[in-house]
């Protein structure tokens, strides 16, 4: 496995949630740390995403400085190994509470994808192309 060098970072109004709905989209806990004072305030987590990516988030009510924490506005791309797949993480993802933006589509650039939006309004695209 490479070290992911590059994370995506969201903020979430209930982080339990927004990490319950990044599992099931395919992602593997890797970390949470939660507050002392108050457990239901994630400071910080970590998710994998395969073999080489990766998302932090946390509750967006946590102490910090400098750092906007914007709720729902994020966006992000997945990409999965087959057409197949990106229609099972969509069905997935839409019976684990999101709204589905677009359903699976073959695309003209090749591959197959689709988008959804977690419960808290963030987008998810997922696709079986990789990117040049």
């Amino acid at each position: 496995m490479n070290t992911p060098q590059l994370f995506q970072a969201l903020s979430f109004r209930d982080a339990d949630v927004g990490i319950a709905f990044l599992r099931t989209l395919g992602f593997a806990e890797i970390l949470v740390v939660r507050a002392d004072a108050d457990p239901s305030v994630v400071e910080h987590a970590q998710l994998r995403w395969r073999d080489n990516g990766g998302l932090m988030c946390g509750s967006a009510d946590r102490p910090g400085e400098g750092w906007e924490r914007r709720i729902g506005a994020g966006s992000c791309y997945l990409v999965v190994a087959t057409d197949g797949e990106v229609d099972e993480v969509h069905a997935r993802a839409v019976a684990a509470g999101g709204r589905s933006t677009q359903p699976p589509t073959d695309q003209d650039f090749g591959g197959r994808s689709c988008t959804v939006q977690d419960p808290e309004g963030n987008q998810f695209s997922i696709g079986s192309y990789p990117g040049e």
